[in-house]
């Protein structure tokens, strides 16, 4: 049978491919059905058909996989923040050990070590510590508030963006990975820029004043910060603001204005604090971590203490050990592990997070604990010329794009008795693997779910030099 752009056909998923979507097939051609859940026979529309493969939405479950389950979210499948919200979790928490397994085995030539059970989390619901939400000029309409024909404000949106539409915000009234208080605030603050009349800004037009309301929530003291983050500074508006929110939130530590005059989308700026001081305090295990606006901190708290322990435990420390954590941002692990090791030093490149790390070392009265403002590709090289010291474990946390090839080649030039390498995308840890595995033995693979309901997964893999 040859599809084409609109049909609507009758299919069985087989499995789950990239980013969690359902593969059926066609004849010899793979069809990417988005919505659907492995073992179920559904109804797709095709939209779009291409030389080796087409893509499908369901239209239709004729009959439901095991696996399937009722989402929670009335917006699942529209805003795309939780795309498996419809399967139960353990086979979630299968199928990202099954696609480590696959990017490890393919990629990275790692086929002879079994991987762990994925360590589930011990929420699977509003347990996302910061959300960042878009407000919008060109509302997207779902196909609910299309039907129902009622009159609906469509130059005004507070929430996330529709995938692939830089321009279209979807509004939301409620987010089942945030915390009910930002679903809350998230609420009255729409409440207010309407009756005022504050426009969102318009990416397209390039004018408007509101940009993007981030929330930050600190699961060990339930306060909240919250950051509005504008097109300019308007003090009369962000003091009624500020009024209205710390009249109706008792657990709201402090409120920001961060200023973004220029087009790009990013939700930071010029920071001015118009309530409290300006931070949070956040707590994993016995450390204590000041926050900030735009810090980045894992975004589940109770599980990242699970994946720190993961680390401590692969890490196999004596106490007699120098610990280099690279990519430290501000101490997170470092600071975990410190208690395990002789010494402990945290690079990263980001001035502010050191001195944010250098400020917790210092709270939680840590003393073997230095942090050095350090592009870590750099720190690396310099540290195989000189051999100031050669630490004797590594632990390794880098941004989604991997280690640079300089790195790899330094990290080797130093040969520490142990690696201890964390990754949000197996696909570049698998690649950095397949240098590795040259000169160090794999010891032990351990996923780690800190994003319960969508394709995301981070892997944790333990080397020893050989």
């Amino acid at each position: 049978m040859k599809l084409v752009k609109g049909q609507v056909f009758e299919a069985d998923v087989l499995s789950a491919g990239f980013e969690g979507v359902g593969v059926a097939r066609v004849d010899e051609l793979v069809v990417f059905v988005r919505g659907g859940v492995p073992g179920d026979k559904v109804l797709a529309r095709v939209r779009r058909v291409k030389r080796r493969h087409a893509e499908a939405t369901v239209e239709e479950v004729l009959a439901p996989s095991p696996h399937r389950v009722e989402p929670e979210c009335p917006y699942f499948q529209i805003c795309g923040g939780c795309s498996w919200q419809n399967a139960d979790y353990q086979f979630q928490l299968e199928f990202k050990r099954d696609q480590v397994r696959d990017l490890l085995s393919r990629i990275g030539g790692v086929s002879d070590v079994e991987i762990s059970s994925t360590l589930g989390s011990p929420r699977l619901y509003h347990y996302r510590n910061k959300m960042e939400f878009t407000f919008g000029a060109r509302r997207w309409l779902t196909q609910k508030e299309i039907a129902d024909c009622a009159p609906v404000r469509k130059d005004f949106a507070l929430g996330l963006h529709v995938p692939q539409r830089f321009d279209k915000v979807l509004d939301l009234d409620t987010c089942h990975l945030a915390s009910p208080v930002t679903t809350e605030i998230v609420n009255r603050v729409r409440q207010l820029a309407i009756e005022n009349n504050w426009p969102p800004y318009d990416t397209i037009a390039h004018e408007g004043y509101l940009k993007n309301l981030v929330i930050r929530v600190s699961e060990h003291t339930g306060d909240v910060l919250a950051n509005l983050v504008t097109s300019d500074r308007r003090s009369e508006r962000m003091e009624s603001l500020t009024k209205e929110l710390t009249s109706n939130f008792p657990k709201l530590r402090t409120v920001i204005n961060s200023v973004n005059p220029g087009r790009s989308p990013v939700a930071i700026g010029k920071e001015e604090i118009y309530f409290g001081p300006g931070n949070l305090i956040e707590k994993i295990g016995p450390i204590s971590y000041t926050l900030e606006a735009s810090t980045f901190f894992q975004p589940n708290t109770l599980q990242a203490e699970r994946l720190y322990g993961v680390v401590r435990d692969l890490a196999q420390l004596t106490g007699n050990e120098t610990l280099l954590d690279l990519y430290c941002g501000i101490g997170g692990i470092t600071l975990f592990l410190a208690s395990g090791v002789k010494r402990a030093i945290g690079v990263e490149n980001q001035a502010r997070s050191v001195e944010l790390a250098r400020l917790n070392a210092e709270t939680n009265s840590i003393a073997n604990c230095e942090f050095l403002e350090f592009d870590a590709a750099g720190y690396m090289r310099q540290l195989a010329e000189d051999r100031s010291f050669v630490p004797d474990v590594v632990t390794i946390d880098p941004p989604r794009v991997g280690m640079h090839p300089d790195m790899l080649e330094s990290l080797l030039s130093l040969k520490p008795s142990r690696i201890v390498y964390v990754s949000c995308n197996p696909a570049t840890q698998a690649r950095d693997l397949e240098v590795l595995v040259n000169d160090y033995q794999v010891d032990a693979i351990q996923p780690v779910d800190m994003f319960p309901q969508t394709y995301h997964i981070e892997n944790v893999v333990a080397l020893r030099r050989r």
